[in-house]
């Protein structure tokens, strides 16, 4: 028999939710945020970040502590298919795509938001010869690892490619290239080693765009500097994952596939000490296109597609207790 718990939450708004063990509860926000895919969803000082997404749209920033959204600055440009990081204070867009399907192209230089002063910057310029997007990126001490991709939109080009860019002396390096081209999902820094897992090869150019899923997962060690391929791989292969890490635990959920219309609601983790997978509760709405938060003992998802392709948008928010 299963026990329930309620956890009220003491909100300025005044606005409360609860919350069942096991369970995602959908947030019932103050005031919403816009529906948007192919976005992040990145923690930021303790606030949660909204960005990017097919159009041009404003970054918006969640605060938990009042449960609700605000409106910052508008994006300088559309970018969309992209895994932002939070590193020293500002997020960072990295290894994304601007325009139109099926030929979109990948972003030149990095994109810095400053929370703080509610301002972009450019930074960092991509070597041209490794431009991609629909990348999966971390963050390794001062250094931002891009793990694969794809050159041509959702056309053709996908790529093995891993790169190493140093924050300090502005120095990019071409590391050994992954088992196996991918896009469409995150890349994780999982204790020492960063973990590729879910995604696709996009291939427009064959009539394959969402068909090519890759059920390998694979990891490259530091300590050894090569790749590996964990044995069990991904339960349900998709693209369009969101994943994100907690100790020996690598998460992965949502994503598309040609298995079914809507989203993926499905969470899987791997131990990855053991290389077992086991599984937490579906999302209530699966979703693909967007970013997964760990904060304070709790994921987070919000925004994504409810169906494989374009829409419809989301700009519902879910969340779950996971110790």
């Amino acid at each position: 028999m299963k026990h329930f718990f309620t956890l009220t939450l003491l909100l300025i708004s005044t606005v409360a939710f609860s919350q069942t063990e096991d369970q995602w509860t959908t947030v019932e926000m103050v005031n919403y945020p816009l529906p948007r895919h192919e976005n992040s969803f990145v923690e930021n000082n303790g606030k949660f970040y909204l960005l990017g997404g097919r159009g041009i749209k404003p970054i918006e920033e969640y605060d938990p502590k009042t449960n609700r959204w605000k409106t910052l600055a508008m994006a300088p440009i559309e970018f969309h298919h992209f895994q932002a990081i939070s590193f020293k204070n500002e997020i960072y867009v990295i290894g994304a795509l601007t325009g139109g399907y099926p030929h979109e192209t990948p972003l030149t230089h990095f994109l810095i938001f400053n929370p703080k002063t509610n301002t972009w910057r450019e930074g960092a310029e991509i070597p041209e010869d490794r431009r991609r997007g629909s990348v999966g990126v971390t963050v390794r001490g001062d250094k931002i690892y891009l793990v694969c991709g794809i050159v041509d939109g959702h056309y053709a080009d996908f790529v093995p490619w891993f790169d190493e860019y140093d924050t300090k002396t502005g120095k990019w390096t071409v590391l050994p290239d992954a088992p196996r081209p991918r896009d469409h999902f995150g890349a994780v820094l999982v204790e020492d080693k960063i973990y590729a897992a879910g995604g696709r090869t996009s291939h427009a150019e064959i009539g394959k765009v969402l068909d090519l899923v890759i059920p390998e997962v694979d990891f490259f060690d530091f300590k050894t500097n090569s790749w590996g391929t964990v044995e069990a791989g991904l339960p349900t292969p998709r693209g369009g994952t969101s994943s994100i890490a907690k100790g020996k635990c690598l998460l992965v959920m949502n994503g598309e596939s040609t298995v079914q219309e809507p989203s993926h609601a499905e969470v899987e983790i791997l131990n990855t000490h053991t290389g077992e997978w086991s599984k937490l509760p579906d999302l209530n709405q699966g979703r693909h296109g967007t970013g997964v938060i760990y904060h304070k003992g709790k994921l987070y998802v919000a925004a994504g597609s409810a169906k494989r392709g374009g829409g419809p948008e989301l700009n519902t928010m879910e969340v779950m207790e996971w110790k």
